[in-house]
């Protein structure tokens, strides 16, 4: 499917002697510079009723004008799959994604993701890049994610993403038990040996986490953690890399069982089957208000399992 768009903007004084394609990224806010650029490089968009390049100079006055066919950016069908919402306006859905819903249709997944639920539920986001999704969670991570709901809102969120001004803050549970908390600045790429992993590699892309202690047990730590970066499985590689795995992971950890361990405990180690990791809070500036926004979502039960039954076991016996 596709849909017709009409750009017309006048150019104020202020953008006297700015670049068309500067000018047109201040006047069409909601589209790509990139996608911009490409309109005036191929005539769709036109100063004053003829075709310019992207470096001839506006003086102000002149008629910005485009008639464009947009074909939809998402083709992934959509489903009834239930989502829950916790905030949703114009412009922004907050979203607690559950533990097990992929974020994208891929190998193995071409359906029943978060994508073909946000279809279902708004089919307009087919017009979106990946349905408005701008930052992605694992599959058996739980919590918060934002979705754009709009061109305007997508280039803001990408951006503040960009600019590291969206604050994503985690809670784990990790094997080992931490002395205090620190922090991870160790580059992530490929696993040079298996693709399917992530790990620290020398010349990797940079990546910064941030972690402090919520709670100790004899074995085990409950952590916070904050993201500078949002590389993949970027929390699972560092954590691994600091010798304190998620507890439940299947690619970062071997499953471990403490000396002295409760049957209780046992069990519950042994049936977490998914990395313990929930994106708790997510804070960014809302694209429309400019307003400083907070969300927090609570852990899910078997997050709240596991941590009932890790201070279960750290009480000392009665006689």
């Amino acid at each position: 499917m596709s849909h017709a768009i009409s750009l017309n903007a006048v150019v104020p004084p202020e953008l006297a002697g700015a670049r068309f394609d500067q000018a047109a990224a201040q006047l069409f806010a909601e589209y790509s510079r990139e996608r911009l650029k490409q309109w005036i490089q191929d005539g769709t968009l036109t100063l004053d009723g003829r075709a310019a390049k992207p470096k001839d100079k506006v003086m102000g006055g002149e008629c910005l004008r485009a008639e464009v066919e947009l074909a939809d950016e998402t083709r992934a069908g959509a489903e009834d799959i239930p989502l829950e919402i916790l905030h949703e306006d114009e412009d922004l859905l907050i979203i607690n994604k559950p533990v097990g819903l992929v974020v994208h249709p891929g190998a193995g997944n071409a359906s029943g993701t978060l994508m073909n639920a946000l279809l279902h539920h708004d089919p307009e986001l087919a017009k979106l890049p990946r349905a408005g999704i701008v930052h992605r969670l694992d599959r058996d991570t739980s919590g918060l994610m934002v979705v754009a709901r709009n061109l305007i809102a997508h280039a803001s969120l990408a951006e503040q993403l960009a600019d590291k001004r969206v604050y994503r803050e985690y809670e784990a549970v990790v094997y080992g038990n931490m002395t205090g908390g620190g922090q991870v600045d160790a580059p992530i790429d490929r696993h040079p040996h298996d693709r399917v992993r992530m790990a620290v590699v020398p010349g990797g892309r940079p990546a910064v986490t941030h972690y402090r202690i919520l709670q100790r047990f004899p074995n085990h730590t409950h952590v916070r953690l904050q993201l500078e970066t949002g590389r993949t499985h970027q929390i699972r590689v560092h954590m691994a890399h600091i010798g304190y795995p998620l507890v439940g992971d299947p690619v970062y950890a071997r499953l471990r069982f403490p000396k002295g361990a409760s049957e209780t405990l046992l069990t519950c180690l042994k049936t977490f089957q998914r990395q313990a990791l929930h994106a708790r809070r997510l804070g960014l500036v809302h694209p429309r208000s400019g307003e400083q926004c907070l969300w927090e979502c609570e852990l899910p039960d078997d997050f709240l399992r596991l941590l009932d039954v890790l201070k279960q076991d750290a009480q000392p016996a009665t006689a």
